[in-house]
């Protein structure tokens, strides 16, 4: 299979490739054809329609990106060959990203309740320069839904209830919210979801036993108007996940046949993960100001507590339990005037460390040092500028410092704590350029650098990973640099749209895990490496009710250690879909025919050969899987949305996944809003 085509986002069924307006590109609104960057756009009614359950799975049919689910209710997107603490996700522009997140994918993309967006941007290979430290293969920004209150008039008051079920796990999920205030004044927008996800099966497996767990969340903002252009905003989020199973490391994984590749069958007696998370924030902004140094602003204050916890139980009965709590402290602000943007944040990680053997606290178990701090400071500034009428150039700057302390740092074989720190600085440079051709074609292409200090996982950290080897950090790692080029071309009219481009990353310091002798894995600096590849995307309005999409991917790279070449692990295969989308006349009703594809990945590195639990021995089979997709505007208030996924039962796996894709399945979701 060496031709093959992957969907695109639904977000551009009913628009032009570019959707209208991007704000997370250049910190400032503007129009996405004239962005020099390849992104993707969502909305909530997006993830709707494509029967979304996580903010992971969103990004399931977009070009570049391999969704990674270790298990159900994890999922951490490879952006263009990166993952978890090399991608930076935002929420309201605020940062989640915090110094403990480990090594390779990581479970925390969903604890944002994807129910609760109203909108999302994926920016690739954005750099450091904007919103800081991890953005190398891309920055995703989500929007939570908000009252609308200025575009009303009056009191106000409004809601919406939503319903899904599938019929593979027999999950369940809902959400409630309900938003009113005085048009133009105030208002308040509530929301409450919960689900409780049963256990998914396939063709292959048969019941992955375990794989199920539940998950309440609530969110609530609060904005109110000072002056047509003054608004307070007073937002706070939660959500608690409660037994998510590492399925691959049990004994409920029997292991995978399909051809000539296998899995081997997972050991543990259990491996649990609880997840909480909260973010609340306070932001004053202004968007009309008379001002010598700005004519607009944005100030905010933001505080997240975070915890996670893992209980694990190997084959011997022994059991580990291991305790984060992580209290996050933000402030940022940023100001404009015409074209330019600049601000400033900052950012203070307070954390402590718990960790127990056969329920006895044991100070080496500790999955970051206890008692540690993590500061970091940036100053950036970035302009945007038009020559003539067809050339529009972006160019900008941060400097960034970071400090790290820990106090309660036990390495193997110590007898008592160690204390520590280190600090960083850098500066990151980016400049982007778009040519229009004619009133069609455009190019865009330019170069961003981008910066990663180590965080406490990195120096401190002792994470269970892999086949259940221990991962331990180094205080002596440096700081990881990139560069990365682009090149890529738009064309727009009535009927067709294409994107086609091109990217190549120089990594430089690049963190890795290397074998420590002592059958474990250590934190060491590689010397080089890079990644590159191609992506494409189009849409074709064969009539005026029928639309066709495809989009493809395909990627490469390796990274040197100790002058050794080895492949970087997960990298996407060649991937790609087809999409046929009809719309009935009245706008009442539509059906999608989507067929996703993927060809083999047996290029592996030496770690992923050896994670023989989640990746195949021989690679992961390639698959071919066809779905329906379907909707019904029933009245003005409301609508029916029915997806029939994997249509044939086909067993496949997402390359680097701790478990199979769910088999034939049925969702059915209902949305009433008053």
């Amino acid at each position: 299979m060496k031709a093959i085509f992957f969907l695109l986002p639904l977000s551009v069924i009913a628009q032009e490739i570019l959707p209208d307006v991007v704000v997370t590109a250049n910190r400032n609104t503007e129009e996405a054809k004239e962005v020099p960057y390849t992104l993707e756009i969502l909305t909530a009614e997006d993830l709707l329609e494509n029967a979304t359950r996580t903010l992971p799975q969103a990004f399931l049919n977009t070009p570049s990106v391999l969704v990674q689910q270790t298990t159900t209710g994890h999922g951490s997107p490879y952006i263009r060959g990166f993952t978890g603490r090399q991608n930076l996700l935002l929420q309201d522009g605020i940062r989640l990203n915090n110094s403990t997140w480990r090594n390779g994918p990581v479970q925390y993309w969903n604890t944002l309740d994807a129910q609760a967006i109203d909108r999302l941007e994926l920016i690739k290979s954005q750099g450091s320069v904007l919103f800081g430290s991890d953005a190398i293969g891309g920055t995703v920004n989500t929007f939570s839904k908000s009252s609308n209150f200025r575009q009303e008039n009056g009191p106000f008051s409004g809601g919406a209830a939503y319903y899904r079920f599938d019929t593979n796990s027999e999950s369940h999920l809902g959400r409630i919210e309900q938003r009113f205030g005085v048009g133009e004044k105030w208002g308040i927008m509530l929301g409450y979801s919960a689900s409780d996800i049963g256990d998914i099966r396939d063709s292959g497996l048969g019941t992955m036993r375990g794989t199920g767990y539940s998950q309440l969340s609530h969110d609530l903002k609060f904005e109110y108007a000072f002056t047509p252009s003054q608004t307070l905003t007073l937002a706070h989020s939660h959500l608690d996940q409660d037994d998510i199973s590492r399925w691959h490391n049990t004994i409920h994984n029997p292991g995978w046949t399909q051809g000539s590749s296998f899995t081997t069958a997972g050991t543990d007696l259990a491996r649990d993960y609880d997840q909480e998370r909260s973010l609340t924030y306070l932001r004053f902004e202004d968007t009309n100001i008379s001002s010598s140094w700005a004519d607009r602003y944005q100030a905010t204050i933001s505080f997240q507590r975070t915890q996670d916890s893992e209980f694990r139980v190997r084959e011997s009965g022994r059991s580990d339990t291991r305790i984060l709590d992580i209290d996050t402290f933000g402030l940022s602000l940023e100001a404009g005037t015409g074209n330019t943007v600049w601000g400033a944040d900052y950012f203070l990680d307070q954390i402590d460390s718990q960790g127990f053997r056969n329920s006895v606290p044991r100070p080496s178990n500790r999955p970051i040092a206890d008692d540690s701090t993590y500061e970091s400071i940036g100053i950036f500034a970035n302009y945007t500028n038009t020559i003539g009428q067809r050339f529009t150039y972006d160019t900008g700057a941060r400097f960034t410092y970071i400090q790290a302390q820990w106090d309660g740092y036990r390495p193997d074989g110590a007898t008592i704590d160690q204390i520590g720190d280190g600090s960083w600085d850098n500066l990151s440079l980016s400049l982007r350029g778009q040519y229009e051709l004619d009133d069609f074609w455009t190019i865009f292409g330019g170069a961003s650098q981008a910066f990663r200090a180590p965080n406490l996982d990195d120096l401190t950290g002792r994470q269970f990973s892999l086949n259940g080897l221990d991962e331990n950090g180094s205080p002596d790692v440096d700081p990881e640099k990139y560069l990365t080029t682009e090149f890529g071309t738009r064309f727009n009219d009535s009927e067709f749209s294409l994107e086609l481009s091109g990217y190549y990353t120089f990594i430089n310091n690049g963190i890795v895990r290397i074998d420590d002798d002592m059958g474990g894995l250590a934190a060491t600096n590689g010397s080089e490496g890079f990644i590159y590849g191609f992506e494409s995307k189009a849409i074709w309005n064969l009539h005026p009710q029928w639309r066709f999409l495809a989009h493809a991917s395909w990627q490469n790279g390796e990274q040197k250690q100790g002058g050794i070449s080895d492949t970087i692990r997960r990298l996407n295969p060649l991937n790609g879909a087809l999409d046929l989308r009809w719309n009935a006349s009245s706008n009442h009703y539509w059906v999608s025919g989507r067929v996703e594809a993927a060809a083999r990945q047996d290029d592996l590195s030496k770690l992923a050969a050896n994670d023989t639990q989640r990746i195949p021995v021989g690679g992961t089979p390639g698959y071919v899987v066809a779905s329906l997709y379907a909707g019904w505007q029933i009245s003005e208030v409301l609508q029916l949305n029915l997806a029939l996924v994997n249509l044939t039962n086909t067993a496949y796996r997402i390359h680097g996944s701790g478990q199979n894709m769910p088999g034939r399945n049925t969702t059915l979701s209902l949305k009433f809003e008053w």
